[in-house]
């Protein structure tokens, strides 16, 4: 019998969303994952994807800075570029049982998406 490791689920789920194959990554996911993300936490998959989706649809371009992992978790650091920001760099920290993604922690860099919306500005104050 062989487990897949975490690094390897967190790869293939991480390469699925970044080309638009939802339906693939979420075939990683648990149903009642749980993901911490910068907006709060959301709890079950279809909670996930819907947080997921709408940026996946939009991204141009992704790079994969780094990868990480051990028998339970995995690490991937990485940076996107989408139709609205050049640059969003970004890690995710997931947790892996039976081959199946159960928990993330999601951490990027709002500032990108807070300058373009006007929100906040790059001058000092």
């Amino acid at each position: 019998m062989t487990t897949t490791r975490p690094l390897e689920v967190a790869l293939a789920y991480h390469h699925a969303w970044t080309a638009g194959d939802l339906d693939a990554a979420f075939s990683l996911v648990a149903p009642d994952v749980t993901c911490d993300a910068p907006a709060g936490r959301l709890g079950g998959a279809d909670a996930l994807r819907a947080f997921m989706e709408p940026f996946a649809r939009t991204l141009t371009h992704t790079e994969l800075l780094a990868a990480f992992g051990d028998d339970a978790s995995a690490v991937l650091v990485y940076d996107t570029a989408s139709r609205a920001v050049p640059s969003a760099p970004a890690s995710e920290l997931y947790e892996v049982a039976a081959g199946r993604i159960v928990a993330v922690r999601i951490i990027f860099d709002r500032l990108p998406f807070a300058l373009v919306r006007g929100e906040v500005s790059r001058t000092p104050s």
